[in-house]
């Protein structure tokens, strides 16, 4: 059976580090040879910036350049949609995250008849704090009312898949700079939390190529669903802590103290399986772990 074509176009909601990593890859992939790819930021503060990283990591060519486009909201052209659409800005740009994902359904996708994927990328949050047991993808959310960062969560999640769209609950995300580590390392604050409370997390470049996993595996896989995506490797504030001082960066900064907390609030753990099954998707970082002591 031939290869299906890959899509002609994705958009990119929010270039930020995820968004930055997800058009990297995209045309870095030679499944995505001849995809267009726009980048949809609010203003045009960090264009150039946003293409100098994106361009630093990806085959350098006129061609890959040229098959980048980055522009505001308002400089969509009116009417214009595509085959597949990754939404990944935060919540904290929006006063109404819902609608923003909603407009991003309506106005930009073609729809799951146009043969691609809009990805929603959620966060495991919606589970809410935890009891250290482990959640599925099937694992029901606690009443939204509850919180108000589960309700706004809950309420995109639902604006992407009432229309055929995918969400991806990601774990915590993190690169050598940006994570809790770095915070917890360089701010000289007390951690708050207790340090054997849980924490998933997942490289800023595998979540990226997890949003890729879906544009591949497309609406027959994944039109309405939720996957869960970690590394797999559930560690504790005080091992988060412990791992990153491994890192050369790192090196002179002290163990932090924790200043403990409500016992109920120990995390949760990430069971994605069967997400990473259905989107053939594996890690690149296995670890939190790997991560920081290749980087020693």
């Amino acid at each position: 059976m031939a290869t299906p074509s890959p899509p002609s176009t994705c958009a990119v909601v929010g270039v930020g580090v995820l968004g930055t990593s997800l058009c990297q890859q995209l045309l870095s992939s030679p499944d995505f040879a001849h995809v267009a790819v726009t980048g949809i930021t609010k203003t045009t503060a960090r264009h150039d910036d946003i293409r100098k990283q994106v361009m630093s990591t990806t085959t350098a060519s006129a061609e890959n350049e040229q098959r980048l486009r980055l522009v505001t909201t308002d400089g969509v052209v009116q009417g214009e949609r595509f085959r597949d659409v990754v939404f990944c800005a935060p919540p904290s740009g929006f006063d109404d995250y819902a609608a923003a994902v909603a407009d991003a359904v309506e106005n930009l996708w073609e729809g799951p008849q146009g043969g691609g994927v809009f990805c929603f990328t959620s966060s495991g949050g919606v589970y809410g704090p935890g009891d250290s047991g482990t959640v599925t993808e099937a694992t029901p959310i606690p009443d939204p009312s509850t919180s108000p960062r589960i309700e706004r969560l809950a309420r995109a999640e639902e604006a992407c898949r009432k229309e055929g769209g995918c969400c991806l609950r990601l774990a915590g995300l993190y690169n050598l700079n940006r994570g809790a580590h770095n915070f917890w390392l360089t701010s000289g604050k007390e951690v708050t939390g207790a340090p054997d409370g849980i924490i998933n997390l997942l490289h800023y470049e595998d979540a990226a190529a997890s949003c890729l996993a879906t544009i591949r595996a497309g609406p027959a896989v994944c039109q309405g669903k939720v996957f869960l995506m970690s590394d797999g490797h559930p560690v504790t504030r005080r091992q988060i802590c412990e791992f990153g001082l491994k890192a050369n960066i790192y090196k002179d900064c002290a163990m932090p103290s924790f200043a403990g907390g409500d016992c109920f609030a120990l995390g949760k753990i990430y069971d994605g399986s069967v997400s990473n099954k259905l989107l053939q998707w594996t890690p690149k970082y296995a670890s939190f772990d790997e991560f920081m002591t290749s980087n020693a």
